[in-house]
């Protein structure tokens, strides 16, 4: 009976053993059952994550900023000058002259005509049909050849001459104007039944480096140009220097 009583309690030893090794075989296990990834190296195996995209020196040095028309630059006219003054005439032959001019700057549409853009009174009308550019890297600076083509229109009043185009060539990020120049570009006109073609090119574009594809480069008509001072002059009598004994 007595060695039946030991043999019972070596059993359950022997059981009670076994437990523990197989509750600690079962938290140290990683056949992925219990596996919450705590504590776990990771595969070398495994395929790095995708980086955010960065723009890479080689295509910056490839980049040529697009050149667009801003609106309202496409086209340009030229118009004849008013008349001369007349010799004052009656009452009644002025008013009737007048209300034949009101009538006169009436358009089709019953819409009134601006007298000094008058569609009747036009000698040209230039207008710009197509842009390219050229871009060159180096020394920290872009280099840009903008060149712009279109054609020269004869009007009703037309009369063989040169045609003065004042044509703007800007670069800008964002709203920091880079580069900004206006020609006095000139063509000359002779034939009244054809049109004339032109290109222009402002071979001057220096701006610097940019950082990322941001830039924008515009090309187009610009008539908004101040009067030049010595026009301001014209007709206005110079002062005499006082005389002195």
């Amino acid at each position: 009976m007595a060695f039946f009583s030991v043999n019972r309690r070596f059993v359950a030893g022997l059981a009670f053993t076994g437990f523990m090794l197989a509750a600690a075989g079962c938290q140290s296990s990683d056949n992925g059952i219990l596996n919450l990834g705590i504590g776990k190296k990771p595969d070398p195996t495994a395929p790095i994550p995708p980086q955010d995209p960065k723009i890479l020196a080689s295509q910056l040095q490839a980049y040529c900023p697009k050149v667009t028309l801003r609106d309202g630059t496409a086209f340009f006219n030229t118009y004849a000058k008013g008349a001369t003054a007349k010799p004052k005439k009656k009452k009644a032959d002025a008013e009737a002259e007048a209300a034949a001019a009101a009538a006169a700057q009436t358009g089709p549409n019953g819409q009134p005509v601006d007298p000094a853009h008058d569609p009747s009174k036009i000698i040209y009308q230039a207008s710009i049909s197509d842009m390219t550019r050229d871009c060159t890297h180096a020394n920290g600076q872009l280099s840009m050849k903008i060149a712009v083509a279109g054609k020269v229109v004869p009007g009703p009043m037309f009369a063989p001459g040169t045609v003065t185009m004042p044509i703007r060539i800007a670069v800008q990020h964002g709203d920091e104007v880079l580069y900004s120049q206006l020609h006095q570009y000139q063509v000359q006109v002779t034939d009244p039944s054809a049109a004339t073609q032109f290109v222009f090119t402002d071979t001057n574009v220096v701006v610097p480096e940019p950082s990322a594809k941001d830039y924008q480069a515009y090309a187009g008509f610009d008539e908004n140009t101040p009067v030049p001072a010595t026009d301001k002059a014209k007709g206005k009598r110079k002062k005499r220097a006082p005389v002195t004994n």
